[in-house]
């Protein structure tokens, strides 16, 4: 029997599933697949992309917790390639270029 119907698959329970489509895999090879290789680049990136995930609070008023905002990394689809690309970037001034990097840290 054929579990493919004109684009979606049968799920083994008589529904169909839509096919999964991450619009932003281009945009997430493209940053996975950048290389470093000039130094003021290296320390753009380094300065322009936070270390940490910023502005996690909590909402109070009067000493109670009314609400929260959430990490703004986990509202950020591309956060994991813009760590790794910092990372990259720090990689390539401590070890090609032989700078220190503890300021960015």
């Amino acid at each position: 029997m054929n579990n493919r119907v004109s684009g979606f698959q049968a799920n083994g329970y008589g529904s169909l599933q839509l096919p999964k489509i991450d619009i932003l895999r281009p945009l997430r090879s493209w940053l996975d697949n950048l290389n470093i290789e000039r130094q003021t680049t290296a320390h753009r990136l380094a300065k322009l992309i936070p270390a940490q995930c910023p502005f996690e609070r909590d909402i109070l008023i009067f000493g109670h917790k009314v609400g929260h905002i959430p990490p703004l990394c986990k509202l950020n689809p591309l956060y994991d390639e813009l760590v790794g690309l910092r990372f990259r970037a720090l990689c390539y001034l401590a070890d090609e270029c032989g700078e220190d990097i503890s300021a960015y840290i």
